[in-house]
């Protein structure tokens, strides 16, 4: 019996924990970046021979044992509010599994609710379990959540995971609404809790052991565009610092996830934040960070996830006596929570597939249709954030697709949630603009290559009379007519 074990808890394997799930049951599974999520318990139920439509719901981005494994079986009926792979983006978008997309702010408190149907069995990836409370392992996410929604609960403990994970949690635990009292957390990297999930032991129905890596992201490279909309965000950031009185002692940032945030958040070296506290308050703590940290920039970091690439992992894990002293993390409703968003000033830098003239951004469906990701943290943040920021790159397929549009397809995040976007060709102050004004804002960040045909837009939109200008016979489809 491993020590990370108590005596006497229903140690099994996969196989025998399987059996415990049913054909159609709802299945909630830890797990949020791409780290954290059970690994072994649905590999086993996909390899049964019988026919299953399971319904899954995971409180962010998880690994190919969850999603690809279901279905390539053809187990996976519905899913829930975020994935990454691209298994499942095939089967969402060719309509073989329904999909629903949610903030991740929301997900723990719906999914005890029942809003995502009964919950009936919670599989929960750990460092540690006891009779009572299990310690997460790479991310906490909606553990607490589903742990406490589901009437039964699976526990992989994964040796692979150091235990001294435990040292970088911070659990606390709400009560649902109308009795919850507010989130005591005065400061970015305050600890208010233990780092123990406690359950009804009665639910407890297996503990699984493995010993398997995350299949964490793989962060490319920044570019010439990366790097060059990085130092237009520093040179943004600078003159806000300078003249924005919350911004004056200290600094929150949040960076959305992804290779173009990762590549943001290495580029902090790049900035003059003066005498500052800089600290990281959002839902992923990715490479760029640990950098950051090592070199003093940043006091501390707040996540709910370690969205770590396999190399940031084993950093990580090497020195992990000294990053426990300066990152924490929470459950997803804490980190991702609006009053803690607002209570620290937080400035928010997120991504969209594209942008509007009018200021609407879509963040999750290429051409208003094909499903990306989801929504995940972006619209939390964005909505909620006191400078919310969107970066991306101007266009797309090799310079041949505007980013930058007259209309969004599908909108995530509206005119009035975010305030600043920054491209490769510079920013897009949008505060306190007219419609008209913001369209010329917009244009001026867009690709050189498309600036004409979206100045034949507007200059239609505009001939018309109303407070937004918008001509509805060529919103979507300028690039087509070239703009005529």
């Amino acid at each position: 019996m491993s020590d990370r074990i108590a005596p006497d808890l229903p140690v099994t394997d996969a196989e025998a924990a399987a059996e415990v799930i049913g054909a159609e049951d709802t299945v909630l599974v830890s797990g949020f970046g791409g780290v954290g999520y059970p690994k072994a318990t649905l590999p086993a139920f996909a390899a049964q021979d019988e026919d299953a439509a399971l319904t899954v719901v995971s409180g962010g981005g998880v690994g190919r044992e969850v999603d690809d494994v279901l279905i390539e079986a053809d187990k996976l009926a519905r899913r829930y509010p975020f994935q990454t792979q691209e298994a499942s983006r095939e089967a969402i978008n060719s309509r073989e599994v329904a999909f629903h997309d949610r903030h991740i702010s929301r997900v723990g408190d719906e999914v005890r609710l029942g809003e995502f149907g009964d919950p009936d069995v919670a599989i929960i990836e750990a460092v540690s379990v006891g009779e009572d409370w299990l310690v997460p392992s790479t991310s906490i996410g909606h553990t607490p959540s589903f742990v406490a929604a589901a009437d039964q609960l699976i526990v992989e403990i994964n040796h692979a995971q150091p235990d001294e994970l435990e040292r970088v949690h911070d659990v606390f635990q709400r009560d649902l609404p109308p009795g919850r009292d507010p989130i005591p957390v005065t400061g970015a990297t305050e600890r208010v809790a233990d780092a123990r999930v406690d359950f009804d032991p009665e639910k407890l129905v297996a503990v699984v052991e493995t010993e398997q890596a995350d299949d964490p992201y793989e962060f490319r490279d920044p570019n010439e565009v990366d790097l060059t909309i990085a130092d237009n965000l520093g040179d943004f950031l600078e003159n806000e610092i300078e003249r924005n009185p919350m911004l004056a002692e200290s600094v929150y940032l949040q960076f959305g996830v992804g290779s173009l945030g990762n590549a943001l958040m290495g580029e902090l070296s790049g900035i003059d934040f003066g005498n500052r506290d800089v600290v990281y308050f959002g839902e992923v703590f990715q490479d760029g960070l640990l950098d950051a940290l090592d070199s003093g920039l940043l006091s501390g970091a707040s996540a709910t996830s370690l969205a770590l690439s396999a190399e940031g992992q084993e950093r990580l894990f090497d020195g992990i006596d000294r990053y426990a002293e300066d990152v924490v993390l929470r459950p997803a409703d804490v980190s991702n929570n609006a009053a803690l968003i607002e209570r620290f000033g937080v400035v928010g830098v997120n991504s969209a597939v594209d942008v509007d003239l009018y200021g609407n951004a879509n963040a999750t469906h290429i051409g208003g249709t094909d499903v990306v990701s989801g929504i995940g943290g972006g619209g939390d943040f964005n909505r909620n954030c006191r400078l919310g920021i969107i970066a991306l790159p101007s266009t797309a397929a090799g310079g041949g697709i505007s980013r930058i549009v007259p209309q969004v397809p599908h909108v995530d995040h509206t005119e009035h949630d975010h305030s600043v976007i920054v491209t490769e060709h510079g920013v897009a102050d949008l505060r306190g603009l007219s419609p008209d004004e913001r369209m010329d804002a917009l244009i001026e960040v867009a690709d050189p290559a498309f600036r004409e045909d979206l100045r034949a837009y507007r200059d239609r939109a505009t001939a018309k009379a109303g407070h937004v200008p918008f001509d509805a016979g060529t919103a979507f489809d300028w690039q087509e007519t070239g703009g005529d």
